[in-house]
């Protein structure tokens, strides 16, 4: 006992010189790595998320970066990184943004530059950037749209950059191009006109050794699989759809992975492995844009193109048509659904036991996620706004990007709480990122890091 008592002090000595010699253990970056982030959910959880800030005073910004040409495709994130894609024109961008009734697609459309950049993501500098296309666009677009529309996805080796009509592209995360595949003229637009093209806008996803893509168009739409490695065409299904604009998500269940997309015509699921139909669900809006996505082991899918604004939530694991008996609004794999209040554009999202859906207008509306039952509806602001960008949360907050050039920030939960709204000066029409305490926002003409810059003295403080 007494050798014992002798040696405890060396002991606790050599312990702690070891402690001091092992290098501290960092903690992994927050992936935001598709449109929407993990699994489309729009959801992450990273505490000391902004409330306040003020881009026109610089109050609460990291960071800003200017970003030629014109795109409304999202921030990706992966470790330090943001990867970002856009199309710079040779001439002025023709554009309208806010609330209003105009279909004909832009008539200025001259020669075009694609572009990938990578952002590092703590100092807002470029890390790279490649040039994938050159030329004049092969369709023409929206007023409201651009031609780089569809968001990146990575997986944290590879890096898919989608630009319609002018290829599907596979980097890795050094800017090393690894292959191209040409998917043709993707020409979607307004079903009742063929000649208003509107331009492409579905971001494609990464499942397993996979890169999948919907493409709705006016004529031979498909949806397919490529190898992630090669490019080469692994399946493709042939769908009788009408153009749409939003992207598959897949779900993983305890028995199969099902891919779910949203098509004018009807919700349709398939086998991610083959291309194979699983089920489909009717009836659904004439013009579709919002992203499936899962919550709760429910599939929640909306549209918002009148007259048919239809919301479901959907039980994974059927087979065959699905579409409710006239005046039902549940089944066996219904949970619950509503044929009007699904928003146009906005992607609605889960966050805790509530579903909030913002409409174009700005209008707030939550729900219970399980039940369906509306929880509460407000103005966001009072006033509302014009709505493209959908809303994404953490740390107990909603956020919701104006094209106004507001973002709100609501506090979550069954009670409307405006916490504040928070300028930006710039319109807004892609979806925001969240890693680290950051809110990552991309305007029609910068890249933008929010987060308080006393957290950020303190973390420096910390790390001499």
């Amino acid at each position: 006992m007494k050798r014992l008592m002798k040696r405890l002090p060396l002991s606790i000595v050599l312990i702690a010189v070891i402690a001091a010699t092992v290098p501290a253990q960092k903690t992994p970056a927050q992936n935001w790595p598709q449109f929407r982030g993990p699994l489309a959910t729009g959801v992450v959880e990273s505490p000391g998320q902004p409330v306040k800030w003020d881009a026109t005073a610089a109050q609460n910004v990291r960071w800003k970066l200017a970003i030629p040409g014109l795109a409304h495709s999202s921030p990706v994130v992966w470790g330090n990184k943001i990867f970002v894609t856009t199309a710079v024109n040779s001439a002025k961008d023709e554009t309208r943004f806010g609330l209003y009734g105009d279909v004909a697609p832009v008539k200025n459309d001259p020669k075009h530059t694609w572009k990938v950049y990578a952002i590092d993501k703590n100092k807002g500098t470029i890390l790279w950037e490649r040039i994938v296309s050159e030329g004049i666009p092969k369709v023409k677009r929206h007023p409201k749209s651009t031609h780089a529309d569809s968001t990146p996805v990575t997986d944290g080796k590879y890096v898919i950059a989608m630009f319609g009509s002018e290829g599907l592209y596979a980097f890795d995360m050094n800017g090393k191009q690894l292959w191209k595949q040409d998917l043709g003229v993707l020409d979607a637009g307004w079903f009742y006109d063929p000649d208003y093209q509107w331009e492409y806008g579905s971001s494609p996803i990464i499942y397993k050794n996979f890169v999948i893509v919907q493409a709705d168009l006016q004529k031979n739409s498909f949806i397919a699989a490529y190898d992630i490695k090669t490019g080469k065409l692994a399946w493709k299904t042939p769908r009788e759809e009408l153009p749409s604009w939003g992207t598959p998500t897949v779900y993983e269940g305890k028995t199969r992975a099902e891919l779910i997309t949203v098509g004018p015509k009807a919700i349709r699921t398939y086998d991610p492995a083959t291309g194979k139909e699983l089920w489909k669900l009717g009836p659904m809006s004439e013009i579709t844009t919002p992203t499936p996505f899962v919550a709760h082991d429910l599939i929640f899918v909306t549209s918002g193109y009148a007259p048919v604004q239809p919301i479901y939530a959907i039980r994974p694991g059927g087979s065959g048509d699905l579409s409710l008996k006239d005046g039902k609004e549940s089944s066996e794999f219904i949970a619950w659904s509503k044929q009007r209040g699904g928003p146009y554009m906005p992607t609605p999202i889960v966050y805790g036991d509530l579903l909030y859906t913002c409409s174009n207008q700005g209008v707030f509306t939550a729900y219970n996620a399980k039940t369906g039952e509306r929880v509460y509806q407000e103005r966001l602001g009072g006033t509302g706004g014009a709505f493209t960008a959908s809303p994404v949360a953490s740390d107990g907050k909603i956020y919701l990007a104006s094209e106004d050039g507001d973002v709100f920030v609501v506090k979550a939960g069954p009670k409307y709480e405006l916490l504040s709204k928070n300028p930006v000066g710039e319109v807004m029409m892609a979806t925001p990122a969240i890693s680290d305490g950051l809110l990552i926002v991309r305007t029609v003409s910068h890249l933008y890091a929010f987060g308080s810059t006393e957290q950020q003295s303190n973390s420096k403080g910390s790390n001499k």
